[in-house]
């Protein structure tokens, strides 16, 4: 290769919005780059994120599921955990489907770079090999680029102690070892998550979260069955209590844990850092382009996701909250077909988040909370799986599912769920919002029986006052 190659687009980053984009400029005949860092593609969703997260979710529910069985009448021993094995389990799903992204990208003719790039103008980019890599140009010059390059971990300095058993959400994905005693420092979504995950393997899981509750910003109906059951799994759940410090002790890790102005140390053989994520926006050399850098290190877009610079676009985790791979890979169809001239914008009625905790959380459009922060009148239909014979049959009805509906037209403006595969059914409530569906759309719609789904069609009865499985408001 020259020094001097140009490419029609090059993305900036492999993970699912990144290789998306990628491939989906290609499928419309354009010529692609697609930069990455990493030696496989995948990005974080991939390498040490969504999926061997989720990977290893399965295997605590495997785990939790033959303690449970023993009430039904079956009895398992105590499972023998192989870590090794285990870890050889998750790397393997994920050199799995890092090899199929590669074949896919050759399959369009991608052409694929394991580099560094950083921008040298709004038309070019200096890129550096990675180890091993071979035949990369120094230089690529573009007609478009569209930067992909995702997040990472939030960490303190004071927490950066320079001790491997204070972990990040990417170290903990490692599983050196399984500790005895794990702190879990915040409450969100990727704390409950790999709390859940050590705690099956056998942790006694400890949560600090500084806020009064878990899972800040989720309705408090669909939180209560998780918290109510990480209650009795996890060790403690400390709600407002903030760690001050954490040092580096003989026998493990020591938190100065501080609550109502009582300060006490407490010492764990790990702790795990969750507090969040920020955009990897640095090292890219835009202070060489017009790209602007707004609040928290976003890169201001628009609804074509272009920043302030033509020629340049960013999705996924770098463009803005809420940072989730699927709505990075609608992003990077947005981007692309701008490119390519195609009237397209980000217009979507809702992104679903899900929490694959046990029981998973999963929520799509208006939620409770905001429909009562922003003074908007709803309804709400309610249906508890405890009516549900699908969840009896699982012996788990602890589960909730509701839509919120605009009470003049009917209209579906949000539907919440907690449960069993509840990340798996909240497709169904993205298909209503989007389709500007109502309350009688979703009642009226057969669902197979016996199914989790028909909790569904069950909320949307209730809203209608007649759901077959709940006695009527007005009889109650």
């Amino acid at each position: 290769m020259s020094d001097n190659n140009y490419t029609q687009i090059v993305v900036i980053g492999a993970g699912p919005g990144g290789y998306t984009a990628a491939f989906h400029a290609a499928n419309m005949g354009l010529e692609v780059t697609l930069i990455n860092d990493e030696g496989q593609p995948g990005g974080v969703c991939l390498q040490r994120g969504c999926i061997p997260s989720k990977a290893l979710l399965h295997i605590a529910r495997l785990i939790n599921e033959a303690r449970e069985v023993s009430e039904m009448g079956i009895t398992f021993g105590k499972p023998g955990i192989n870590i090794e094995k285990l870890r050889g389990f998750k790397d393997g799903v994920i050199e799995k489907l890092g090899g199929g992204i590669r074949q896919l990208a050759s399959a369009r003719k991608v052409n694929y770079l394991h580099a560094r790039a950083e921008f040298t103008c709004s038309e070019t980019l200096k890129l550096t090999a990675g180890r091993g890599a071979e035949n990369i140009p120094k230089s690529l010059h573009f007609g478009h680029c569209i930067i992909a390059t995702g997040s990472s971990p939030i960490v303190p300095g004071i927490f950066n102690i320079s001790d491997e058993r204070v972990m990040d959400s990417t170290g903990s994905l490692e599983l050196k070892d399984i500790p005895d005693k794990l702190l879990v420092i915040g409450g969100g979504y990727i704390g409950l998550e790999m709390g859940t995950i050590y705690q099956a393997l056998g942790s006694a899981v400890s949560v600090v979260e500084m806020t009064p509750t878990l899972l800040t910003g989720v309705d408090r109906d669909l939180v209560k069955p998780l918290q109510h059951r990480i209650n009795r799994s996890f060790e403690k759940i400390m709600l407002e209590t903030r760690v001050v410090s954490l040092k580096t002790a003989n026998n493990g890790i020591t938190a100065l844990l501080e609550d109502n102005d009582q300060a006490r140390e407490e010492t764990y053989d790990r702790a795990l850092v969750s507090i969040g994520r920020t955009p990897n926006t640095g090292r890219l050399g835009l202070e060489n382009t017009n790209v602007e850098i707004i609040e928290r290190g976003f890169i201001k877009v628009d609804e074509r996701m272009q920043t302030a610079d033509p020629s340049i676009f960013a999705i996924g985790d770098v463009a803005g909250e809420p940072m989730l791979a699927h709505k990075a890979s609608k992003e990077a169809k947005v981007a692309t077909e701008s490119i390519a001239g195609k009237k397209t914008i980000y217009d979507v009625a809702c992104v679903p988040a899900v929490v694959f905790t046990d029981p998973e959380i999963a929520w799509a459009g208006l939620t409770e909370d905001e429909a009562a922060e922003k003074g908007i009148r709803v309804e709400i239909g309610r249906f508890p799986w405890a009516a549900s014979g699908r969840a009896a049959t699982l012996a788990r009805q602890e589960g909730l599912t509701k839509v919120i509906a605009d009470p003049e037209s009917g209209r579906i403006l949000g539907v919440g769920m907690v449960g069993v595969g509840a990340g798996d059914m909240i497709a169904e409530g993205v298909i209503a919002l989007e389709m500007a569906a109502n309350i009688e759309d979703i009642a009226e719609s057969i669902h197979p029986h016996p199914t989790l789904s028909e909790t569904m069609m069950e909320a949307a009865e209730v809203c209608l006052g007649h759901s077959t499985h709940m006695i009527p408001r007005e009889n109650r």
